[in-house]
């Protein structure tokens, strides 16, 4: 399982502010406590509604910064593809996600390219010009135009992260098997590419949310979700990962649960 921290993202106040004032410690220490957690990927967000410009100024900024504290890849996470351009030209390697494409006309074709060109993974979302289907099959539509168009890019098959999306449960209850049921719709139809989750957006609105997240994830787990987009100082929520590699059987002779337990990462 693929853990993608969430933490560095300008909708945090904290994390604009210290974007704003260019406070790379705070910045730092975020991302250094994230990876001690377990993530694999940092997803960076620099978004302050400032102006393209400024955001990819921001962006450049806020991947130098983590690139100098840690040494995970990173999520470029970003609805102006111009702020993507400019930040994908900061990422060390070629391990970078492009977070995300749509299958809107413009976003594939602004963004396609910049992925073949880098090399980078791509996290695509199930929706389209006309937003997210509340329905299986409309997903699973946008799913199939992503790809086709991503293959026919030269992008191969396993740098493709398609997101079923968790919308809030507090709106619509009937979505969660709506985004369970896309999962197991997209593993039964496209082996080869990956999965991911954009997991607390389904328990906005709610209290305790950490609850409404497990649940939804060990589910999703059991399904062959591939990667999550988490909070990664949820101690829990992580100890729930490990726990359910083993119950599956994907976690050979427990090693993985208990490497993590003596570094102090399972909890209950």
């Amino acid at each position: 399982m693929l853990i993608i921290g969430e933490k560095i993202n300008a909708t945090s106040k904290q994390v604009a502010e210290a974007i704003g004032h260019r406070d790379g410690l705070f910045l730092q220490e975020l991302a250094r406590q994230q990876v001690d957690a377990g993530a694999h990927y940092l997803d960076v967000n620099a978004g302050r509604g400032q102006g393209s410009e400024q955001e990819a100024e921001d962006l450049k900024w806020a991947i130098d910064t983590v690139q100098a504290a840690t040494g995970v890849p990173l999520s470029i996470d970003s609805s102006d593809s111009q702020a993507i351009k400019a930040a994908l030209a900061h990422c060390r390697g070629n391990a970078a996600i492009i977070n995300s494409v749509n299958a809107e006309e413009g976003k594939l074709s602004a963004l396609l390219p910049l992925a073949l060109e880098h090399q980078a993974g791509i996290i695509a979302l199930a929706m389209d010009d006309s937003g997210v289907p509340k329905d299986v099959e409309g997903r699973l539509r946008a799913c199939n135009r992503i790809l086709e168009r991503a293959v026919a890019h030269g992008i191969p098959l396993e740098r493709i992260f398609l997101d079923p999306l968790a919308l809030p449960l507090s709106v619509d209850t009937d979505q969660g098997m709506v985004t369970l049921r896309t999962l197991e719709q997209i593993k039964a139809r496209w082996p080869q590419a990956k999965t991911t989750l954009g997991l607390s957006n389904a328990s906005y609105g709610l209290p305790l949310r950490g609850v409404i997240n497990r649940a939804l994830l060990l589910m999703a787990i059991y399904l062959g979700l591939d990667s999550v987009i988490l909070d990664p100082l949820d101690a829990r929520l992580m100890a729930h990962i490990k726990a359910a590699q083993v119950v599956l059987g994907r976690d050979p002779f427990c090693k993985g649960y208990l490497n993590d337990y003596r570094k102090g990462r399972i909890r209950e």
